[in-house]
């Protein structure tokens, strides 16, 4: 088993877009020819597209890309520009006059860091798009990672920045990996060290508190927390599966939200994953579920790591040099 670039799954390209200034973006993961697509839904604040159609008893077998977005419900504004990208490529489901991509997505909440009133929209959809490879593929303050912040608790000013990561593994011909925007509301842990990395910040602006303790002593308070969170992601493989297994697949990959995550899935999260099978290689649906799990643990770790400081908000490097 070794480490593998998360592009370095064959028939994916990722592309992303984002506007520094207002601090918001938008990835998109495409599959030229299809690939056969599940979702799972976990969080209570939910902000997704096309996720019906995902559906095993549906009729489309079949989506040409993912969007993954900021600007809360604006942000689904950016598929537009992803239809349009495809169709001009003629990628999408023919029919007759014209082909017509199935694009899903889902966004997360950023409006409260930058300028609310920039959003992904159809160009930064279409621009992700031009700009989307087989071989490259970054981290950290990119694409729906932009605005991505994290441990929202104590509100914004005691927030650290997130962004987004990957994480993929081969073993022997079978690959899988995970990318993620992560914008939760509360601390990113660790598993493999037991440590945590990031979440809301004491007083003393240098360590951390804890977003578990806070919300049990405050469990009568009923303070909607609900526009500051969501992290969405997509885990993809070039083993062959069925709608329903790559539907089964998203929902096993959730555990690594749930490793990372302290609470994950919470009424004020609209965690999402996205499942993608893209190839032809026979493998168990158990291993590869438990790997897709272990590379969106790892790819959760890898957006808080590779995170920089905007708008005076911290990450995880500037609390490291302080302990190091």
């Amino acid at each position: 088993m070794r480490q593998i670039e998360f592009s370095e799954i064959e028939g994916i390209k990722v592309g992303h877009a984002q506007d520094l200034e207002a601090v918001t973006g938008c990835t998109v993961i495409i599959s030229e020819k299809g690939a056969t697509v599940g979702v799972d839904v976990r969080g209570g604040s939910p902000g997704t597209r096309e996720t019906d159609l995902l559906n095993p008893v549906n009729l489309m077998q079949n989506a040409h890309a993912i969007l993954l977005a900021g600007g809360s419900a604006f942000g689904l504004d950016a598929a537009a520009g992803v239809m349009q990208y495809l169709e001009e490529n003629r990628i999408g489901f023919d029919v007759q006059v014209t082909r017509v991509p199935i694009v899903c997505g889902a966004v997360l909440f950023d409006l409260t860091i930058g300028d609310y009133k920039v959003r992904p929209d159809k160009e930064m959809g279409y621009q992700a798009c031009l700009n989307a490879s087989s071989v490259e593929c970054r981290q950290g303050c990119i694409g729906a990672g932009t605005g991505a912040t994290v441990g929202k608790i104590l509100g914004m000013p005691q927030a650290m920045k997130s962004g987004l990561g990957y994480f993929a593994l081969q073993v022997d011909a079978l690959k899988v990996g995970a990318l993620v925007a992560v914008n939760c509301l509360g601390d990113v842990v660790d598993p493999l060290v037991g440590k945590k990395l990031a979440g809301p910040l004491k007083e003393d602006m240098q360590t951390l508190a804890d977003t578990e303790e806070i919300m049990i002593k405050s469990c009568f308070d009923k303070k909607s927390l609900f526009n500051r969170n969501t992290t969405i992601g997509v885990v993809a493989t070039n083993a062959a599966f069925s709608k329903a297994q790559v539907t089964k697949l998203a929902s096993m990959a959730q555990d690594g939200y749930a490793r990372t995550m302290k609470p994950a899935h919470s009424m004020y999260d609209g965690d999402t994953i996205f499942a993608m099978s893209t190839g032809s290689i026979e493998a168990d649906l158990s291993v590869v579920g438990l790997l897709a799990a272990r590379v969106m643990e790892r790819a959760v770790i890898a957006a808080v790591e590779n995170a920089k400081s905007l708008c005076g908000l911290k990450c995880y490097t500037d609390l490291k040099s302080k302990t190091s």
